[in-house]
């Protein structure tokens, strides 16, 4: 009996080792989960700071690259208002130079003020897309008047020139010489 007692009692100690052995490896095992929880928690802040930074860089870069599209829109339209400015004073400074200046015009200068006179203001800043359309394609049909116009003087001028070779032609051919009265 004495026997089976010891054989119950170490089997008893056994167990109990046993039994700290695996809640000692417990302890270290919901201790290694705490600290991998842990490091994961900490990669995702790590992470979400990143993708933070790199949307408030994107974000950052998209409003300075809009910024310098719209101050580039707005020099643009500055430069075109400019001009059209100048275009628009350029004919009172013909004037003015054609009055200072007695002298007789110049083809060229002739031509310039036609043109200035001719040329009309588009002021096109204010128009939506269909009306540019339409804009366009008034001017369009100016141009064809023009055109079809230049081409018809251009045919006169040729037929005129025409006649009056043919006409010299004929008048050089019953060309007598000169009369002499006696």
């Amino acid at each position: 009996m004495e026997k089976d007692l010891n054989e119950l009692q170490a089997l008893i100690e056994a167990h109990f080792e046993n039994r700290k052995k695996e809640e000692e490896e417990l302890i270290f095992l919901k201790d290694r989960i705490e600290q991998r929880r842990a490091e994961r928690a900490e990669q995702q802040r790590i992470r979400s700071e990143r993708e933070k930074e790199r949307q408030a860089r994107l974000a950052e870069e998209r409003a300075r690259k809009e910024e310098e599209e719209a101050r580039k829109r707005a020099e643009e339209d500055e430069r075109k208002k400019k001009a059209f400015s100048n275009m628009l004073h350029f004919g009172g400074y013909l004037q003015k130079t054609e009055k200072k200046s007695g002298k007789k015009q110049t083809e060229r200068e002739k031509k310039k003020k036609i043109l200035t006179e001719r040329r009309k203001p588009l002021n096109i800043d204010h128009l939506n897309e269909d009306k540019l359309r339409e804009k366009a394609k008034e001017l369009w049909q100016t141009i064809h008047d023009l055109e079809a116009e230049k081409f018809d003087l251009q045919e006169k001028f040729k037929r005129q020139k025409y006649e009056v070779s043919l006409n010299s032609d004929i008048n050089f051919s019953t060309y007598t010489g000169p009369q002499w009265k006696a």
